[in-house]
């Protein structure tokens, strides 16, 4: 049986990590990109090393793993330098997701956690996209209250992303997170039972389901 193969993502504070837990606890295999990022570039990996031939060993902390903040104010003011990490970086991680869908051949739904899915273009690499979505004044009120954020980190970090509507304009299915757990609770319900429609179909289809 050929695997739905699902990309999640959402905005920063949109909640996505909450879906990503509920999904796995219904029996989806969940690939975690972020997860994934930070395994390519543990200390003694070919990763860590490209990266600190690229930026230097001032990205590095005392104990020799990646100083990750350190890195990320170095790339976050910086395109250019963003564009050179993402090149080690996610050729690195793809190779990894492909060996754990490998893996989990045979499992109906298979659900890739990726937070920059639409930044970076990789929509039509799946069967479904499924956008986690909250206003932007919801997003900056979670990232202040949540994460210890000030107004102008928040609205930084959200600038740095894709907008609302790039988001929702690669979304097959949305999921509106803007309301309580439990609203939450009910809808990935309904999400979970949709998804296992759709992998029915693709299976009945010969799993050659078009992707996006």
């Amino acid at each position: 049986m050929s695997s739905l193969r699902v990309g999640l993502t959402g905005g920063i504070g949109a909640g996505k990590s909450e879906v990503s837990r509920r999904l796995e606890s219904y029996g989806a295999v969940v690939i975690d990109a972020d997860l994934l990022a930070r395994q390519v570039v543990a200390p003694g990996t070919p990763g860590l090393a490209q990266v600190v031939e690229a930026f230097g060993e001032g990205v590095l902390g005392p104990d020799g793993s990646l100083d990750r903040e350190r890195l990320g104010e170095i790339v976050f003011a910086d395109a250019s330098l963003r564009g050179k990490l993402n090149a080690i970086i996610h050729p690195l991680v793809g190779a990894r997701m492909r060996e754990l869908e490998e893996a989990a051949a045979g499992s109906a739904i298979v659900v890739h956690d990726i937070p920059l899915l639409a930044e970076n273009h990789l929509a039509d690499g799946f069967d479904e996209i499924v956008v986690v979505d909250v206003p932007p004044r919801v997003q900056a009120e979670r990232l202040v209250k949540e994460r210890g954020m000030t107004p102008e980190q928040a609205g930084a970090r959200m600038r740095a992303q894709a907008s609302r509507q790039e988001r929702l304009a690669v979304a097959t299915i949305v999921v509106d997170n803007s309301g309580s757990l439990a609203e939450l609770d009910r809808e990935i319900g309904d999400l979970w039972a949709e998804l296992r429609r759709r992998a029915k179909r693709l299976a009945g289809n010969g799993g050659d389901g078009a992707a996006g």
